[in-house]
């Protein structure tokens, strides 16, 4: 009896334990390697999910192509490219929102290319090929990335680059989060990360291995990357010794993207010229 008293004990404190980051996990992120996966939960709230509308109808039709590189976990993976008009060992690894790689993404892609010349720019593909068209679909493929597929496409495409590369990041929302990550996972390698309303990492412990310092663009009426979560990261930056620049606009989750019903198109420009901005100065592009 006393061990199954002691067994109930020991699950009943797993259940609140998942209960608690459960509760939390709008207020601020997770410790260790699962914030992404924190950011992932938010697709099971309503309001979260409500305020994505379905993005409209849109085909890219400019330029770039489908590669294919393999993975760390013995797979491959699919990314779309557009390729320095020069030879270099500049890129940038844009990451997509939690709709996928779609067109919109390709086009942002393509906006980078053009406004940073001399730099190969790769928007990956962590949902294997999938796209959602509606907010329950998106929240489903979000949830159902599993963080070592993820870290597996990312260093594929890291290696995929090559050993000499200079690598920055960018990606939104589940893309957001995603690229601190890819600026963690590159090691040296890295050399700029662009964060707009991601989930960040909170282990002090591995931002201090960051090779660069992070651009977060913050929206002051989200409801789940909010100024708890802010704060606490820039705490954590400090505590990591990293440089941290934070843009805050009075505005709400997903500002930048044209398709959600709250985007805010003088935010969005500033922000993307922001980010531009960076990009060539931590890239040292000319």
């Amino acid at each position: 009896m006393k061990k199954l008293w002691t067994l109930c004990a020991a699950l009943l404190s797993v259940v609140s334990m998942a209960s608690a980051q459960t509760l939390s996990c709008c207020a601020k992120p997770a410790a260790g390697p699962n914030a992404t996966e924190v950011f992932a939960m938010l697709a099971s709230n309503e309001d979260f999910s409500g305020g994505h509308d379905a993005p409209l109808p849109f085909s890219y039709q400019g330029t770039g192509e489908m590669v294919e590189f393999k993975t760390t976990d013995g797979q491959s993976s699919k990314a779309f490219e557009i390729k320095s008009n020069i030879r270099s060992d500049k890129y940038l690894l844009v990451i997509h929102e939690w709709w996928g790689l779609n067109d919109y993404i390709k086009q942002e892609a393509a906006r980078f290319a053009k406004e940073l010349p001399g730099v190969n720019v790769i928007a990956l593909d962590l949902y294997d090929g999938q796209v959602a068209t509606d907010a329950d679909q998106a929240g489903k493929l979000m949830q159902g990335v599993k963080t070592e597929r993820a870290q597996a496409i990312i260093k594929g495409a890291l290696l995929y680059a090559g050993p000499k590369a200079q690598v920055a990041s960018i990606g939104w929302c589940f893309g957001g989060g995603w690229s601190i990550q890819t600026a963690l996972l590159a090691g040296p390698k890295a050399k700029g990360c662009v964060a707009y309303y991601g989930m960040p990492e909170k282990d002090v412990a591995k931002l201090k291995t960051l090779n660069t310092d992070v651009l977060f663009v913050f929206a002051k009426q989200d409801k789940w990357i909010n100024q708890e979560v802010v704060t606490q990261f820039e705490k954590d930056m400090a505590a990591a010794k990293k440089g941290l620049t934070v843009k805050a606009y009075d505005a709400d989750h997903a500002f930048a993207n044209p398709s959600n019903p709250k985007y805010n198109k003088p935010f969005a420009e500033d922000a993307h010229a922001a980010s531009v901005a960076y990009l060539k100065k931590n890239l040292k592009l000319k």
